[in-house]
């Protein structure tokens, strides 16, 4: 457990509650835990209630209070649940990642409804429904920040991931508009992330893991999430919203 005063004060989450999503694995897990070291209670929602759980149990090793929850985050019956069970845990969020998504690849010519219909469903039907509840509730009361993970796929072209692309561009244009609308109570940032060394990295090639088109030349590791992650939280960037932060390694 980090001691209070070790704590930056630029980053220092003690009393905040965050809520995030797809946060028992990968870059999720890695802002969950980076808040938690940083005084924040964390709410971990993703399908897998066990792997939740084991996060959660990460979280209160270092002191802080934790609660895991199923959910699939496309479907708003899911997400009302959540928002539900995360206010009757701990009455507000002060911190949402909208994390959770799926890109899997298909030449276009090739993508059925059904899938069209789940990339859109989780990667942004179910981001607004959130985004929009948690953050009216937000302007409703002491404020809060939201951060959304988008993603480089939205800017560059990216062939056979069309509809996941078009999501996060989505994404994007939700963001800058809901933090204007929510304004001036609560900021609403993107990171917009590159290739990253995630589960997904798995079905690679190898070369792919170690290389990687951008100006540093290879795919970033999933704790290279968290100082965006953290900056973006912090109250520290009260001037900072309606803002994409490519964390993405550089210029292609």
């Amino acid at each position: 457990m980090i001691a209070l005063e070790s704590r930056d004060p630029l980053f220092d989450f003690t009393g905040k509650v965050a809520l995030v999503t797809g946060g028992s694995r990968g870059l999720g897990r890695e802002m969950v835990l980076a808040l938690a070291a940083r005084g924040a209670d964390c709410i971990v929602a993703s399908r897998k209630l066990d792997a939740c759980e084991h996060v959660v149990a990460e979280v209160e090793s270092m002191g802080r209070k934790g609660l895991a929850h199923a959910a699939h985050c496309g479907r708003w019956d899911d997400i009302d649940a959540l928002i539900a069970a995360a206010y009757d845990a701990f009455g507000r969020v002060d911190i949402l990642i909208n994390n959770a998504g799926m890109g899997p690849a298909c030449p276009s010519h090739e993508v059925t409804e059904q899938l069209f219909d789940s990339v859109l469903n989780l990667n942004f039907k179910g981001p607004f429904r959130l985004a929009s509840q948690v953050g009216k509730r937000m302007a409703d009361g002491n404020g809060g920040t939201i951060i959304n993970i988008s993603s480089t796929a939205s800017l560059h072209a990216m062939p056979g991931v069309v509809p996941y692309s078009g999501a996060k561009a989505a994404i994007n244009a939700m963001t800058v508009s809901l933090a204007k609308e929510y304004a001036p109570k609560v900021r609403v940032n993107a990171i917009v992330p590159g290739p990253f060394l995630t589960d997904i990295a798995n079905a690679w090639t190898q070369e792919a893991r170690e290389t990687s088109p951008v100006a540093l030349g290879r795919p970033g590791r999933p704790e290279e999430i968290v100082t965006a992650a953290l900056m973006l939280a912090s109250p520290s960037s009260s001037y900072v919203t309606g803002e994409l932060l490519q964390v993405d390694g550089g210029p292609r």
